[in-house]
């Protein structure tokens, strides 16, 4: 089965308990896909998460294809 390593900051480390981890997934999967399974019923369920793949930002229907490295970038708060 293909996998991707998926690499979290901010909160969705703190909520996943890892900086990154290699995750399995079915073809055709796209980032949001992805986001939603690893966070599904999880209190940043419906945080509004930018994408990356590849270091490159893409919208949520990209699609994750075998040896990728995506990031789920929450936002930015500051002051």
């Amino acid at each position: 089965m293909p996998s991707v390593t998926v690499r979290y900051f901010a909160q969705l480390r703190e909520q996943r308990g890892l900086d990154d981890e290699v995750v399995a997934f079915e073809p055709g999967t796209t980032v949001h896909a992805l986001y939603t399974r690893l966070f599904a019923h999880t209190s940043v369920e419906h945080l509004p998460v930018s994408y990356a793949r590849n270091a490159t930002t893409v919208p949520a229907d990209e699609q994750v294809e075998d040896g990728d490295e995506v990031v789920f970038l929450p936002p930015v708060g500051g002051g």
